[in-house]
């Protein structure tokens, strides 16, 4: 399965959850998919994303935030998988698409087909943690969204980028107003 059809099922699955979408190509696929203002999408901060998502959940307890990310991004800022997992945030949701490439700068390989991502999440203290078969995704992200967090859930997806993919349109400053009334509720 491509990575854009992969974000369109995971997005499609969301409803109304505020979700930090990581920078670079899956951002755009995902504001292809389904731009909402529950959408936070970062906009050239790579590996970040997680970051934003903790501050979200923890602003917000009530609400269930998920953060979208790539294996590129998660091992620019893998550091922060051991916030999250320390912090035990249980309204944190983390969706990884992995495609052991930086699909946004040409392609190059990243170190994820030897590091287990969802192994160093579950090393780090996240409460589930587990790799999903694409084909598999559509079904497993119901039960995934209903486990506590902070958790991860893995997907791996082929190599390539979508052709003609638009580039998100919204401002930052659009961008964070939009999301921040998501998650303060207004």
């Amino acid at each position: 399965m491509r990575r854009a059809e992969a974000a369109d099922i995971v997005i499609n699955a969301l409803g109304d959850r505020p979700t930090v979408v990581c920078n670079g190509m899956i951002g755009r696929e995902v504001f292809t998919a389904k731009d909402r203002e529950e959408n936070f999408y970062m906009i050239g901060s790579m590996g970040l994303g997680l970051s934003i998502a903790i501050g979200a959940a923890m602003s917000a307890p009530e609400k269930g935030i998920v953060c979208i990310d790539g294996d590129g991004n998660v091992l620019m800022g893998a550091g922060v998988l051991a916030s999250a997992g320390a912090m035990g945030l249980k309204n944190l949701h983390h969706v990884v698409l992995d495609n052991e490439s930086h699909g946004s700068t040409g392609g190059q390989r990243t170190i994820a087909e030897s590091v287990q991502l969802e192994k160093i999440a579950e090393a780090s203290g996240y409460a589930y943690a587990a790799r999903v078969d694409a084909a598999d995704l559509k079904d497993e992200m119901p039960r995934f969204l209903e486990r506590d967090g902070p958790a991860m859930l893995l997907v791996k997806v082929e190599k390539g980028n979508q052709p003609g993919i638009a580039r998100v349109s919204h401002t930052p400053q659009e961008i964070t107003q939009r999301f921040g009334t998501r998650v303060k509720g207004g």
